[in-house]
């Protein structure tokens, strides 16, 4: 009985974080994907860095990254540059719109989140905190 339990949260949680990312898609509208979103949010927050760096703090192999990085560089949203002192070491950082579109998908993300837990009384958001907070804990 405990594991159908465990099975369900996890399901439950998976259709909600799946629910959730269809739902921004339709939103943002900017023909790119979370996966894209992450690599702008870790780009603003430390510069440019190496794709293979990249893809090990993100959690994608490095022909992912090098794909989705491709289409943000075609985009103008990121910009790659070749090291100083190794020209084989190439970085991406991101561009200004790179940022203005980040800031974009944040606040949209923040929308559609509050969106979705209006459904739930304060108590109830009190209590999935709390739950949240023991399971990082």
């Amino acid at each position: 009985m405990e594991e159908e339990t465990i099975f369900e949260i996890i399901h439950n949680m998976d259709q909600f974080t799946n629910n959730l990312i269809v739902e921004w898609n339709k939103t943002f509208n900017q023909e790119l994907g979370v996966s894209h979103v992450l690599i702008l949010g870790h780009l603003n927050l430390y510069g440019k860095q190496k794709l293979s760096d990249i893809a090990k703090v993100i959690g994608l192999t490095p022909p992912t990254v090098t794909h989705l990085s491709d289409k943000l560089v075609k985009k103008g949203f990121a910009a790659r540059c070749k090291d100083e002192e190794d020209r084989r070491i190439i970085y991406l950082g991101i561009t200004d719109a790179g940022k203005e579109v980040l800031g974009r998908a944040n606040r949209e993300g923040q929308v559609l989140r509050r969106k979705l837990f209006e459904k739930l009384s304060p108590e109830e958001r009190r209590q999935m905190l709390h739950i949240y907070q023991k399971l990082n804990g």
